[in-house]
């Protein structure tokens, strides 16, 4: 079954708090006000919601009821329940698995919410390899792994400094038209403050990293002929998805730079009868930069070895041949803990519904969107996965 067919399933709706540091409040409040935004611009109410896809919040982690406790917050009384642990690739995911349960008839209005509030509260407690074999040799987590993964790269086919510095300024001029941006990454940077940058783990930058901060998002997910029942003027449609975990998990030494997207990002093009010529936009989960790199590589948009031009050579703007996280993605505008893929969702359904301002894609018919779930020991990243939108 592919649910995506005949675009049967339809994103009616959307809402995104803007992004701060230390907020001071729980992932409940943001919680809270995100789905009351979403209500007030779609018309719905708590009665109209049957499905609640969550992600796991960094700031409830110890949280043994979570899922059930967020429905009750929000008098929500849902018939499908769905609580997804895949990181940075949950919100990507639960779009998917929203549609599989709406094909499926468990639900007909999905809410997806992602809501975290890791600045303000950090519970999370990661056991087995980080705690076995990450922390005693000092291998500290996303710092260690992306400046590992970084040195391979750049040892095989050469720098990537000028690229990634490129990026870096194009990402954050998307953010500085982004009005949901954390307020400390509202100011411009230059190619050369990228270089000029602190390095944290070589070859690393402070200006390759996201900034973490609260937020929250909701999207609305339910069938097209409801979207257009509702008085859904500009619905946006699923029309591809793949994931895969722990790519690789049989190699004892697998390639470090080599990542699941070379899989998740074909198949889900190969869903949507699309190439990558013709996307859009790419909206890609960016931890680091070197993410965005490995991703524009392996989906197909350049060969291998090839992100560095590809990146010097072309606009990365919205009206460049393939706009890059327009809206500043999560490096220059914020990452809200486990909820942090919904950056990158959000902006790629925001230029789909023609409502980006300043920083619109001309003519945006669809995207890809990623995600990366997990860092792994001396490996690539645990989850990817893909997401292609459409108009």
């Amino acid at each position: 079954m592919n649910p995506f067919a005949h675009r049967a399933i339809a994103i009616a709706g959307m809402a995104e708090l803007p992004r701060r540091r230390r907020s001071g409040r729980t992932a409940f409040e943001l919680a809270g006000e995100v789905v009351a935004q979403l209500f007030a611009s779609t018309g719905l109410g708590p009665a109209d919601i049957d499905g609640l896809a969550l992600n796991v919040a960094m700031s409830e982690g110890a949280h043994p009821f979570w899922s059930n406790v967020m429905a009750d917050a929000l008098g929500l009384q849902p018939t499908w329940l769905q609580l997804t642990d895949l990181g940075g690739a949950t919100t990507s995911g639960n779009v998917a698995r929203a549609a599989m349960a709406i094909a499926c008839g468990q639900a007909e209005t999905v809410l997806c919410l992602a809501a975290d509030a890791s600045t303000t509260q950090n519970m999370a407690q990661q056991t087995g390899l980080k705690s076995e074999f990450s922390d005693p040799l000092g291998y500290a987590g996303p710092l260690s792994s992306f400046g590992l993964i970084s040195s391979v790269y750049e040892s095989r086919y050469g720098s990537i400094q000028q690229g990634l510095a490129k990026l870096a300024v194009a990402q954050r001029n998307g953010a500085m038209a982004n009005d949901n941006t954390v307020p400390e990454l509202r100011k411009p940077i230059t190619e050369a403050d990228y270089h000029a940058s602190r390095i944290v783990a070589s070859p690393l930058h402070v200006l390759d990293c996201v900034m973490p901060c609260d937020g929250a998002s909701a999207l609305l997910i339910t069938t097209a002929d409801r979207a257009r029942a509702i008085g859904c003027a500009a619905p946006v449609f699923p029309l591809g998805y793949a994931e895969i975990t722990n790519f690789q998990a049989q190699e004892n030494l697998p390639d470090i730079t080599l990542t699941g997207h070379s899989v998740a990002g074909p198949r889900a093009l190969a869903q949507a009868g699309l190439s990558p010529a013709e996307i859009s936009m790419f909206q890609p989960y960016d931890d680091f930069l070197i993410a965005v790199a490995l991703q524009l590589e392996q989906i197909g948009f350049c060969g291998v070895g090839e992100a560095n031009r590809f990146l010097c050579d072309n606009d990365l703007g919205p009206r460049g041949l393939l706009p890059i996280n327009t809206g500043g993605g999560q490096i220059s505008s914020g990452q809200s803990g486990l909820a942090g893929g919904s950056v990158n969702l959000i902006e790629a359904v925001r230029q789909l519904r023609g409502e980006a301002g300043a920083r619109q894609v001309p003519d945006a018919r669809n995207a890809v969107v990623t995600g990366i779930g997990a860092i792994q020991y001396v490996r690539n990243w645990g989850t990817s996965n893909a997401l292609v939108l459409a108009r």
